[in-house]
């Protein structure tokens, strides 16, 4: 009797199993970390991205880099994940968290190739990222918030690898202003919501020509031409009512049979919007501010009267101006008081370029303030934005942790060469992920002195004998000379947070990918394609997964 053939997966899945499975998915990741390794440090090379339209973005940064690619492939999917994740906690350390992550995986390949089971190297590696954090926190040194001269060069370190050359020193200033200006302390720690810096982009003249404004710049101009342009000592409403008659919610029908009670239904309008201005005014507000629209018949008023309004300001904007100027944002015209309105020494509107924005400066207590980024073209002035978000980022993390260490890839050879003793401890299998995730976090200073156009081998070698000396703690590469040099006597500092959510961010993603022995592709491939599952570039063979689409 003939067998009958069992159909479990739908026709057209794609699987791959095993060994294949863990090589593809480990190459792809490779594939993906090279991508971005010649980025890392202040000699790191920059990515031109073209997008379907034709649109280009020029940058380094790597969270950009990697929401740009249209990466296709699954495992390398997960490095993506990676970045945005170190983006989104701690603005920083994106290239390096998946270079890392690409290395720990080319560690674990090899490792495979000895028969080494799939979860003695996960075990090995998390005991190592554990050991690892725990001597980062032991040699991480205190930084007081009050520290300008150390804020400024760990906004320097950022800045330094980024795409704003000659305008970094500028920048480093304008952060640590920025961030000192919103952090509050809360009980014992200090807290710095970068929400509440407010950052804007206008073409025309040049980096050097940004400034912090303390208080808030709306992108909005005056709401009627008859209104001052300029107010100082200003005493602002914030509102999130409308200045409108309300339309009745349901279907209303009012017959005026004479052509008199037409005009007292008009004038019964105009007495309920002078009504809402009345009770405006006589808060004494000279400046206005809402959320929502004004009827131009209450603007003419507002005019008459000399209160500078500009209506439709976004709920964010309304909260930044409240927190700018110790104001409140009221619902109703009713709830308005002189309690309530916020202060600043000057509300004007100004031209920049073709657009006209109001600028509230010098407000109450401001615990929001807003920086204006000018630039030659569109593509500096984004790039701009990506540096100086970097740098607020890890202001912030040094000023709410009180922890720094130096840059340069010196960490980085400091943990791989006590992780390399701590091996030997470990004993066991285990010793070989430990040594393999070592010698992963060697791949930064590598990746450093590579990008600038240094021999790997002979920087390695320096810096492996600096290390073996407690004394030369903070030794990394020097980018000028190719010799490995003292990085806290060169200012090279980082904060721990970034250090930390690297390895962090590095060993989950390894630890998820190396668990996996099986993909499987369930649908079938679309019309015209290379034959292989969904996602994958043309000519991946269908059991493969170890390819990369990228494109825009």
């Amino acid at each position: 009797m003939s067998e009958v053939p069992i159909l479990i997966l739908k026709e057209g899945t794609s699987r791959s199993r095993g060994r294949n499975a863990q090589r593809s998915n480990i190459m792809a990741a490779k594939v993906l970390a090279e991508t971005v390794r010649s980025t890392i440090g202040p000699r790191g090379m920059d990515k031109m991205l073209v997008a379907g339209m034709g649109d280009i973005v020029i940058t380094n940064d790597g969270a950009t880099i990697m929401k740009e690619m249209d990466v296709q492939n699954p495992a390398a999917k997960m490095l993506v994940e990676v970045a945005k994740t170190q983006d989104s906690e701690v603005g920083d350390g994106t290239t390096t968290s998946v270079v890392l992550a690409g290395e720990l995986l080319a560690g674990a390949e090899s490792l495979l190739d000895r028969d080494v089971h799939p979860n003695v190297i996960i075990s090995g590696y998390q005991d190592a990222a554990q050991k690892a954090l725990e001597i980062l926190h032991k040699i991480a040194v205190d930084i007081k918030p009050s520290d300008e001269g150390q804020l400024k060069q760990i906004a320097l370190t950022s800045l330094n690898t980024k795409g704003i050359f000659g305008s970094q020193k500028h920048f480093a200033e304008l952060a640590v202003e920025a961030i000192q200006h919103v952090m509050e302390k809360r009980g014992t720690t200090i807290k710095a919501d970068i929400d509440l810096v407010k950052v804007m982009k206008k073409n025309g003249q040049s980096l050097e020509e940004s400034e912090l404004v303390n208080g808030i710049i709306i992108d909005k101009e005056v709401s009627h031409s008859q209104m001052p342009k300029s107010v100082t000592d200003a005493r602002i409403a914030l509102l999130n009512a409308k200045l409108e008659i309300e339309k009745t919610e349901m279907d209303a029908k009012i017959n005026i049979n004479k052509p008199e009670e037409m005009l007292a239904f008009i004038h019964e309008e105009e007495n309920m919007l002078k009504d809402m201005v009345e009770q405006v005014a006589k808060t004494g507000a000279n400046v206005l501010f809402t959320e929502k629209g004004i009827d131009d018949q209450a603007l003419a008023i507002l005019a008459k009267k000399g209160i500078l309004t500009v209506k439709n300001v976004s709920s964010n904007d309304m909260e930044k101006l409240a927190k700018a100027t110790g104001g409140s944002v009221v619902g109703t015209t009713k709830d308005l008081s002189k309690t309530a309105l916020g202060q600043a020494k000057l509300v004007e509107e100004m031209r920049i370029g073709d657009d006209k924005l109001v600028y509230v400066r010098e407000g109450k207590n401001p615990k929001a303030v807003t920086i204006m980024i000018r630039g030659g073209s569109e593509h500096v002035v984004d790039e701009a934005e990506r540096s100086l978000h970097d740098a607020l980022c890890v202001v912030r993390n040094a000023v709410e942790d009180g922890k720094i260490l130096a840059g340069g890839g010196a960490p980085e050879a400091e943990l791989a060469q006590r992780l390399k003793d701590y091996a030997v401890k470990v004993g066991g299998r285990e010793q070989l992920a430990v040594t393999a995730f070592a010698e992963a976090l060697e791949a930064v200073p590598v990746a450093i002195a590579q990008n600038a156009g240094f021999d790997p081998i002979d920087v390695m070698v320096e810096l492996r004998a600096k290390h073996n000396t407690a004394a030369n703690l903070w030794y990394g590469v020097n980018v000028s000379t190719g010799k490995a040099s003292d990085m806290w006597k060169m200012n090279v500092i980082e904060p721990l947070r970034v250090k930390t959510q690297v390895i962090k961010s590095a060993i989950e993603a390894v630890t998820m990918l190396l668990r996996v022995d099986d993909v499987i592709a369930s649908k079938a491939p679309p019309a015209g394609g290379s034959g292989g599952p969904p996602g994958m570039p043309p000519g991946m063979p269908p059991g493969g997964m170890g390819g990369m689409g990228m494109g825009m």
